[in-house]
């Protein structure tokens, strides 16, 4: 026993060796719940699908009436998924839906005026893209100035070169025509437009599956491509996010840079990655409405911008950063597209929509902040 230490009692050094560590506590299930930036995305769908279950029209929950809902929701939701990343990241990116424009022009461009095939025109409108997000990033680490104000600016700059760019390919109009003639067909075109699994859904409507027209043909004859690229952009945001080092930089360069770069994660490099991410994801969008509708024009992408942030929002990301996810952006898009196609099933008139927005907005802000500070005790 130590000296002047009384009988029965412990000193300080065994309190502290007995006190169990915080650390390695086990937090229940509704603790992990309550953590998880989706959390508010997911109720918010829950309560949207019920009002339209309640007021819509039932078709609106027929297969023909959901693919309806999930094709624009897939557009939307590729880029704010991108988003999502380069918030969580600490930065914005406000030029992604001027770069769908762009994009469209620089893809047109390859394929109409420089005689490319479909696949080279593809890889080097993503090329081009990459360039150009390159550079917002660029701008913004060697500046400092915020990515806000460097996006912004290029926002106009892309739209602004769109429309000068179409009328000078065109001879004077802001519409390009003949993609989809000159794209031509194959697999390259079959992978970035049209439906998938139109085999499978002609299977299931001639054994009574799924519905059909009275000649036999499926009401629904696949699923859109930008479908399909939705899933699996998530998946592959997701996988990054939580599975690799790369997630691990994201999070600490939109968590604490200085700390970041102190710790040896390459800040720049990482950011830099993400505006080319953005860019490309908005170039993936323009080829897939592109191709679909076979021509481009300069309002393609027109807000988009403003609707990816704001389901990027809605899906948990703090607009502080080094916090969000993938699939709550999936959500927040799936969201968009309920409530702006499902309103057609209504009595309801359509410019609710823009209501919807701001509402939206909001409530997941106040909904993010609230479950924050309750898991982490903040004040």
């Amino acid at each position: 026993m130590a000296r002047g230490e009384q009988p029965g009692s412990s000193s300080p050094t065994a309190d502290v060796a007995a006190a169990p560590d915080e650390r390695l506590k086990e937090a229940s299930f509704v603790t992990k719940l309550m953590r998880r930036p989706e959390l508010g995305a997911a109720a918010g769908l829950v309560l949207v699908t019920l009002f339209f279950m309640s007021t819509a029209d039932p078709s609106m929950f027929t297969l023909a009436g959901i693919m309806n809902i999930l094709a624009p929701s897939s557009q939307l939701g590729i880029l704010a998924i991108a988003a999502a990343l380069l918030m969580i990241g600490g930065e914005f990116d406000l030029s992604i839906g001027s770069m769908v424009a762009f994009s469209g022009l620089i893809f047109g461009c390859f394929l109409l005026l420089a005689g490319l095939p479909l696949l080279p025109a593809i890889l080097a409108t993503f090329a081009t893209a990459c360039v150009l997000g390159g550079i917002n990033g660029q701008i913004v680490i060697r500046t400092r100035l915020p990515s806000f104000i460097v996006t912004l600016a290029f926002l106009f700059i892309l739209r602004g070169l769109s429309l000068v760019g179409l009328k000078w390919a065109t001879g004077g109009s802001t519409q390009m025509r003949g993609i989809g003639e000159q794209a031509g067909e194959g697999i390259v075109r079959e992978m970035f437009s049209g439906n998938a699994l139109e085999g499978l859904f002609a299977w299931l409507a001639a054994k009574d599956i799924v519905a059909k027209f009275p000649n036999g043909v499926p009401t629904v004859t696949g699923i859109p491509v930008s479908i399909v690229w939705f899933v699996l952009f998530t998946a592959f945001a997701t996988w990054i996010l939580l599975s690799t080092k790369a997630g691990n930089w994201i999070f600490a360069a939109g968590g604490d840079a200085n700390a970041a770069r102190n710790s040896g994660v390459p800040v720049d490099r990482v950011k830099t990655s993400l505006f080319m991410l953005t860019a490309c994801a908005a170039t993936l969008v323009a080829i897939l409405t592109v191709l679909d509708a076979g021509s481009t024009d300069a309002r393609r992408g027109f807000q988009k911008e403003f609707e990816g942030i704001i389901a990027a929002v809605i899906g948990g990301c703090l607009l502080t950063g080094g916090y969000g996810s993938a699939i709550g952006a999936f959500f927040g898009a799936i969201i968009f597209g309920m409530v702006s196609i499902g309103l057609t099933y209504t009595r309801f008139d359509s410019d609710w929509f823009q209501v919807f927005l701001g509402a939206m907005l909001l409530l997941a802000v106040l909904f993010n902040n609230f479950i924050r500070k309750k898991v982490t005790g903040e004040r």
